[in-house]
């Protein structure tokens, strides 16, 4: 009729170029999904791997220190770095691998193997204090410092709680001393023509201001404040070490020098010379050995390197840094 209309007539090659433009994104399309399945599932296969190796890193996962290492053995604990809160040489890790060592039913006796420079008194103390505990504890237990590179102030301090105190010929030994360090900006603000404003309620309270000059009275004040930590620091040096140490009235044995191992045997510093496999096999008769230290695991060393920490960091070295065992 002629009021209607027809149908266009599709000819049959454009029919064959849609059906063939369909295929093509039909086939895309399960492409993606399955590129998507694949994508979740390496996802996923990367999440169970990385939390395998958390696992088998972290302290938790580690049998040595549950009890369950069976045969008799030399317990080791490290003292490495810096003795501080929130280091490796922390009181709280060095006092739990301590308590884990001392527990184990399998531990003959204990080592230490220190190579530190010091740190916190107080870290340093609770160490001390916990060694002499556990001893009083387990009396058949006995405690050995071995001494590698490094055995220096507060390191030391911890080393005098030990039964003896073992190092190599060469090793350094001692520093028995307190230091606190800042720094002073009065100069350079006088020539920026900065104006420091301070307000305090108390008459001492901003007495460590690296940007106000240091007063006399507020200088002798602190300099009390690290001969009483030192006073203590050689009192427990002198109860760890008794009548070992060769002359207590030595001018310069708490002076803070350092010593080798070979000049630190002479002064009663140290009881011989020998390395950790020595005092295992030789003196303790067992040589087989294993390690209670804690270990940090992978995401304690991120939060650390990336944390807060930064920047209280800082702000204690532009300014003050408390006192050290150094």
């Amino acid at each position: 009729m002629w009021g209607e209309k027809k149908a266009p007539v599709v000819a049959e090659s454009d029919q064959k170029s849609w059906k063939l433009l369909e295929k093509t994104l039909l086939a895309s399309v399960h492409e993606q999904r399955r590129s998507r399945r694949w994508g979740i599932f390496f996802k996923l296969l990367t999440f169970v791997y990385l939390f395998g190796a958390l696992a088998m890193f972290s302290p938790l996962f580690d049998a040595k220190k549950s009890g369950m290492s069976g045969t008799s053995h030399t317990a080791l604990v490290e003292v490495r770095g810096m003795i501080a809160d929130k280091e490796a040489a922390s009181a709280d890790n060095i006092v739990g691998s301590l308590r884990a060592a001392f527990e184990d039913t399998g531990t003959k006796a204990v080592i230490l193997r220190i190579n530190s420079p010091g740190g916190s008194p107080v870290q340093s103390g609770y160490i001390y204090d916990e060694i002499r505990r556990l001893r009083a504890e387990y009396p058949d237990t006995k405690v050995y410092a071995v001494i590698s590179d490094l055995g220096a102030s507060g390191a030391y301090y911890i080393a005098s709680a030990a039964d003896e105190i073992y190092a190599d010929k060469a090793s350094l030994v001692g520093s028995i001393g307190v230091t606190a360090a800042g720094f002073g900006f009065v100069g350079v603000m006088e020539k920026l023509g900065v104006d420091r404003r301070v307000y305090t309620s108390g008459e001492h309270k901003a007495f460590l201001d690296p940007f106000q000059p240091q007063k006399e009275d507020e200088a002798l004040f602190w300099k009390s404040v690290l001969e009483t930590t030192h006073r203590q620091f050689i009192d427990s040096v002198k109860k760890g070490r008794g009548d070992r140490l060769k002359d207590a009235e030595h001018p310069e044995l708490f002076s803070g020098l350092v010593w080798s191992g070979e000049q630190a045997l002479e002064l009663g510093l140290v009881d011989a010379l020998g390395s950790t496999s020595y005092v295992a096999r030789e003196v303790i008769g067992v040589k087989e050995m294993v390690d209670f230290t804690v270990q940090e695991s992978p995401l304690d060393r991120f939060a650390k390197r990336f944390g807060a920490g930064v920047a209280e960091n800082l702000a204690l070295w532009m300014g003050f840094q408390g006192p050290s065992l150094r």
